[in-house]
């Protein structure tokens, strides 16, 4: 297991580069703020979007999950725990103000790069009003 690849996966790379044709700019394996050791595999901070694709196997994917047999109880709860950070993890994002996009690593690149290109364009419209809501108001400057 220590082969597979937790970053710059086929889809996540097949992703990031539908949408840099399409000339979005992002950040990758972007950290959570406030939760060390955890990344957001495509960011775009400024309006606060996190893409997050997640394999079958190891996010528990109603559809592709196996089970594996042997050392059936140690994976369980291996896999269950990556589930529950994963639900820590859209809830403290949303919490800041961000919104969370989690997709099946199954899903389609290119319906992947419409949300996320759609979504980021509505946030982008949004910004202004996103900014007054989240910011504290004793901080001056810019989103």
């Amino acid at each position: 297991m220590s082969r597979q690849a937790s970053k710059d996966t086929g889809v996540e790379l097949a992703v990031r580069r539908l949408l840099y044709a399409t000339g979005m700019r992002y950040r990758v394996e972007y950290p959570v703020p406030g939760m060390p050791r955890r990344r957001i595999d495509v960011a775009f901070p400024r309006a606060k979007v996190a893409v997050l694709i997640d394999g079958c196997f190891w996010h528990g994917c109603p559809q592709h999950a196996t089970h594996p047999k042997s050392n059936a109880e140690w994976w369980r709860t291996k896999l269950d725990r990556n589930m529950a950070r994963d639900r820590e993890t859209t809830e403290h994002l949303t919490t800041l103000g961000w919104t969370v996009l989690r997709f099946w690593e199954h899903t389609r690149p290119e319906a992947v790069a419409r949300t996320v290109r759609a979504t980021v364009d509505r946030r982008r419209r949004l910004s202004p009003a996103l900014c007054a809501n989240v910011r504290p108001p004793d901080v001056s400057g810019p989103c």
